[in-house]
């Protein structure tokens, strides 16, 4: 699985958007789960949306504009490579 999801971050570079094969199926493939990726990401983003919104305080803080200007496409927040916690008090 590990080597699948390897194959699969270095078959799209991240830096030009382009995928970096020539291989038909192995640009297919990324495609794919690049759409699978977004899909998941606009879901979560939602989920958090209406998690905030539903709450009072917030809602009651909202304007038209922030209104307006909320969208589930946001991935500013997004760290591919994960989150780690380092506690360099802590012996490991």
């Amino acid at each position: 699985m590990r080597r699948r999801v390897a194959g699969f971050y270095s078959a799209v570079d991240s830096k030009g958007g382009e995928v970096a094969t020539n291989r038909m199926e192995a640009q297919e493939i990324s495609v794919l789960g690049l759409h699978l990726l977004q899909n998941c990401l606009v879901y979560v983003n939602t989920r958090m949306l209406q998690s905030v919104l539903g709450d009072p305080a917030w809602a009651a803080r909202m304007t038209p504009e922030d209104h307006r200007g909320l969208t589930p496409l946001r991935y500013a927040h997004v760290n591919p490579y994960g989150r780690f916690e380092i506690d360099l008090d802590r012996p490991l």
